[in-house]
């Protein structure tokens, strides 16, 4: 195991039981300070929050979790456990759990995704939200419709649809596709000074586990194959300030999605990060750091 994975000052790895799943995740940060919970996106686990662990614990009570299906969560079986309801309600258990009403709630990628489903759901829980590269679900669907570029961006959401030949990709050659993603630019990956090779092998160190793929490409096939979306996950936010964070040169989402969220939120700020890539709080996280500061100081 890559040293950086027990960093002391990353914070104390926990373990908590929910309705359906055991949770694993890393906590730092004085008790009885205000909760501030991390949730990663695909491919990714509790560690790409690294950066602003550090930054925050010193003002909240932050957890990183692992979601469903990643890392050491435990991992269902089968597509229909990994709908986005049951991701929903896994996030509000864990708030409630954790012994807190509400929290600062801050995602990336698919657990942005999940985010605006929890705030819409369960507003009273939401402090504030976070959100990075992901905008609204309805704001990604009205772009969907009149995007030709974007559906092309998004093609690997369907190749994922195939059966085991997706896990095998990522796993191949020891997980160089996971590695390629993440660290070269020309596939939409961070400058490489940007991430350090422990940090890559932390990321190959979780996701080479046997199934550690299939959890996480069931994200895609519940949510194509299972369509009937739960309508109280996509409503208007209205009491609840928002704020997005995207990277300029995003390969998986258009700005559009970002400009077309206002639509839908009552306090919205956005920053698109010149340059940045989709990993914005890995690749960014001093400006990332910066930007939540400030918003959650207002």
């Amino acid at each position: 195991m890559p040293a950086c994975l027990n960093d002391r000052s990353l914070g104390t790895h926990k373990y908590i039981r929910t309705k359906d799943i055991r949770i694993h995740y890393v906590v730092s940060g004085p008790e009885g300070k205000p909760l501030m919970l991390f949730v990663h996106g695909f491919p990714e686990f509790w560690y790409s929050w690294r950066h602003q662990i550090r930054e925050f614990s010193k003002d909240y009570r932050v957890v990183a979790l692992d979601l469903r299906g990643y890392g050491e969560t435990d991992k269902p079986v089968g597509y229909k456990e990994y709908t986005t309801s049951k991701l929903v309600e896994d996030l509000k258990e864990l708030i409630s759990a954790l012994g807190y009403k509400s929290c600062v709630l801050v995602g990336h990628d698919w657990g942005a995704a999940l985010c605006w489903g929890l705030t819409s759901k369960y507003p009273d829980m939401v402090d504030k939200l976070v959100v990075l590269t992901v905008g609204h679900p309805r704001a990604f669907a009205k772009h969907m419709a009149t995007s030709l570029s974007q559906w092309r961006k998004s093609w690997y959401m369907f190749f994922f649809l195939c059966p085991y030949i997706p896990e095998w990709f990522f796993q191949a050659n020891d997980c160089e596709l996971l590695e390629n993603i993440l660290k070269d630019k020309t596939r939409g990956g961070m400058a490489e000074d940007k991430i350090s090779e422990e940090d890559i092998e932390a990321f190959k160190y979780t996701f080479s586990a046997a199934g550690a793929f299939t959890g996480p490409i069931h994200y895609y096939r519940a949510t194509w194959r299972l369509a009937n979306q739960d309508k109280s996950m996509i409503r208007h936010i209205e009491n609840t300030p928002v704020l997005l964070i995207c990277g300029e040169k995003d390969v998986a989402l258009e700005i559009g999605i970002a400009e077309k969220t206002r639509k839908y939120v009552q306090d919205f700020t956005l920053h698109v990060l010149d340059g940045c890539s989709h990993w914005v709080q890995q690749e960014e996280p001093e400006l990332t750091n910066k930007y939540m500061r400030e918003f959650l100081q207002q």
